[in-house]
Parts: C-alpha cells; structure tokens; sequence
C-alpha cells in the first residue's frame, strides 16, 4: 500500500477520499498513531456527518487495537467533544474523522495526545507520517478492547459550565449549522437554556447542499443574514462543519469579526481572571491588545495556527486565546478551541450587559478591517520579500510572514498558508481610505491580484 505524503498537513490529516483516505491509510494512521501515544489508558474515537466518516473511523479504531490500545468509540461528534473526552476523562488521547468544512469529496483525521495537546508538524504528526508510509509498527501481544460511549450530555453540561452564575436572556435567535455536526449537537443545548432557536440547515448532510459550512467565508452566512432581518431576530449564530468555530451575526445582519469576538471575549476573561495573559495571533485586530491591556490584562502575541496558541496559552497560563479565523481556546477545556463554548460565553456576555449585540459589537470595533484575502502565487517568499522591498523605513516583524505597522496605527501582515497553496493579506488602519491606500500599496508590490 502506498500513502500519499501530502495528506499530512501541518495541523491535521486531509484528503479526497478513495485515492487519497481510505480505510487502509486510515487504519496505518491508527497503528502508527497508537505506536506514537506515550500515556496508558484509552484513545476516544470519534467522526462527524460525511458519507464515508464512519468507515474510516472504524478502520482508524482497528489500527489502533491492532497495536493493544483500548478504545472508546464515541460515534458522531463535532471536533471539540474529542478534546473534551480526551481531557475530562484522562485518556491517553482522541481523534475525529473529520475534514471540516471541505467538500465533500475530502475527509481527515484530527489527533490529539493526553490532556487533548495538539498533534501537528513537528510535534509528532511527521512521525506518525513516517511510521505509516514505511508501515514500521510495533509489535503487540494482544488486540485493544473496544468501549462505546456517549459523552454528549457531559459535554454539554462542561459547556454550560462556563456560564458561571450569569442569567441567560431568553432571546430569539437563527442557529445555521451547514449541514455540519452543530446540527445534531446544539439540540441537545436547547433543552438547558431559554432561547427560541430558528433552526437553519440541522439536517446532517456531508455534501453540504445549502453552502459551504465555512462561516469565515461571509458570503455563506446570506440566508441567516436575511432570517435575522425577516424576523427581527436578537441575533444568529453560525457553525463551520465540524463544529469548532462559530460567528455571530448581530441584529442588523452585521457580522461579529473574529477581532470583535476576540476582544469581548477577553475582556469578560479578564474579569474573572485579573491581571491574566491573553493570547492572539498576528493577524488578530489591533483592538484585542488595547481592549486587553485596558483590562488590566498582558498581551501576548502568538504565531497562527492552533497548535502554536495551544502551546503559548499553556507556556503563559492564560484563561482565553482568540485568532481572527475564529477560532477561541480556553483554558477550562484544556487549552482546545470549540465554537460552542465561544457561542454560549459570548450569549452570557450579551446577556450580562443588556445591551445589543449591535452595540456591543460598535464598541469593540475600532479599525477599519479588510477580510483575509487569498493569493495565488508561483513563489510565495519572493511575493513577501517584495512586499518587504516596498517599506524599506519601516521596521519589518518576520514573526509569521511579514508584519508592518506604522505611525497613523494601520498594520498589514501577509504570511504564506499552512493549509493551502495561498498568501493571506490582513490589514486595518483608523480609516476606510486609509485601509484602502495601504491595501492597494501591498498588493501592487507583492503582484497580489488573484
């Protein structure tokens, strides 16, 4: 059997099913994945809604008892309850079969290690690569015991948890799960809290009729948009595929920007937890580090992606990291990102102030704000270097690609994706013409235009 090398990313497994991702990859992915955990105890297995999830969770949980690993299968789930699992019971790590929100054609496998600490390039998923490519397997004397389990309900009772003592108001809201696993999981929330809940494309479908569950994308989030503002709805909330990142859209139809919704998350974990450190990443807005530091809170700036927030939160004991993907971690759920604890502290934090979330989110922008574009280029350090060329004066932040900010408190940063082929442009400046003048600059420099 050979394996395709290039379905290891730098976070997680993806590929298109059938030549790329089948069951026997994904049983070598369990054996080697087993080899590699160093903890005793159990490994959670769960999958989410596509046609062939369960499949190759199956062949994922055989490669791991091949190996004498006993394994809990927790069935259908979104993404955070393996993190969940992984660390609430102390197991010796979890996976999810799961591509999030690409189509349908594609799926992959998350892992993670004990206390759900991410498994990544270079923190441990190159090895499993290797071992499962070379088929170089330890040998085991017997064959793993096999366990279901249903976590859903301790799940949902953890994520109500972060709700403390705050009075949830009963507001009327559209919830658009895209066909993804929202649909089967926030259910079971609406039985625990006072919301009138529109339900938006809960029916799971892995083919994603509707549109792409991928709410960074704002086009995709038009139908809630407009049940919003058909039924003068408070607000609407929207969930990626897998169920680890969610937007909310406020009462006019604006949509909460991952910089909005980090900020007002930090500010309510800097009330619990004063004087604490509070993680993003670079191409976070710049409203997060003023909102943090008028908060009596410390800043820390952190490389994108999840496993390098993961691993500064736990390095700097913070309670909250947030990235302007939407992605929020928390501390309580061991340092792992979920879209429905962020959904529901966010809906607390709403219901503590009284206020809209169309006020609340006016008082957390302050930038004018470009959304992350994508490039297509043949060399994507050549474009960043040329890019570089362009501010000679500046001082030049190679943090994560390249990272300028200036005196009239605008900033840009493009950095090569970790996932796609691409070169990510963000930017904000105090005004609109100044966002655009500086835009223009970086991507004439750069060659930008696709």
């Amino acid at each position: 059997m050979q394996i395709n090398s290039e379905i290891f990313k730098s976070y997680d497994i993806r590929g298109t099913v059938g030549p790329d991702l089948n069951p026997d990859v994904a049983r070598a992915v369990g054996r080697a994945y087993a080899d590699f955990l160093t903890t005793e105890g159990p490994v959670a297995v769960g999958h989410d809604m596509r046609a062939d999830s369960r499949e190759l969770a199956d062949a994922l949980i055989e490669g791991l008892r091949m190996q004498g690993r006993d394994v809990w299968d927790i069935g259908q789930i979104a993404s955070d309850m393996v993190y969940f699992a992984a660390g609430k019971y102390e197991l010796a790590g979890g996976a999810v079969v799961t591509a999030s929100h690409n189509p349908g054609k594609d799926n992959g496998i998350k892992l993670v290690r004990e206390e759900a600490q991410p498994i990544g390039m270079g923190i441990g998923l190159d090895e499993i690569r290797d071992a499962a490519i070379a088929g170089d397997f330890k040998e085991s004397e017997h064959e793993g015991e096999l366990t279901h389990k249903d976590v859903t309900e301790d799940w949902i009772a953890h994520v109500l948890s972060f709700v403390g003592d705050i009075e949830l108001k009963p507001y009327h809201i559209a919830v658009d799960a895209g066909n993804g696993m929202a649909g089967a999981i926030f259910p079971h929330l609406e039985k625990h809290v006072p919301f009138t809940v529109e339900q938006m494309y809960f029916e799971l479908d892995g083919t994603f009729p509707n549109h792409e569950a991928n709410p960074l994308k704002f086009e995709t989030l038009a139908d809630l948009i407009a049940k919003i503002k058909d039924m003068k709805l408070d607000f609407g909330v929207a969930f990626d595929g897998d169920g680890d990142r969610a937007f909310l859209v406020d009462d006019m139809g604006e949509v909460i920007t991952g910089g909005v919704m980090s900020a007002m998350l930090a500010e309510h974990f800097l009330e619990m937890n004063p004087g604490a450190n509070i993680v993003y990443d670079v191409r976070n807005s710049r409203s997060v580090p003023e909102v943090v530091k008028e908060n009596g809170g410390t800043p820390v700036i952190e490389v994108v992606g999840h496993s390098h927030i993961k691993a500064k939160m736990r390095a700097v004991d913070a309670p909250f990291g947030g990235e302007a993907s939407g992605h929020y971690y928390f501390k309580d759920l061991w340092y792992a990102d979920s879209g429905l604890v962020a959904a529901v502290v966010a809906i607390a934090v709403l219901s503590k102030t009284g206020k809209k979330l169309s006020e609340v989110r006016e008082q957390f922008t302050r930038y004018a704000a470009m959304p992350e574009a994508n490039f297509t280029v043949e060399d994507k350090q050549a474009a960043i270097d040329a890019v570089a060329a362009a501010f000679p004066d500046e001082e030049h932040n190679r943090m994560d690609g390249l990272t300028i900010e200036f005196d009239n408190d605008s900033w840009f940063n493009v950095r090569p994706s970790n996932t796609e082929p691409l070169l990510r442009l963000n930017a904000e400046a105090k005004t609109q013409e100044d966002l655009d003048a500086l835009v223009d600059k970086v991507k004439q420099a750069g060659g930008l235009t696709s």
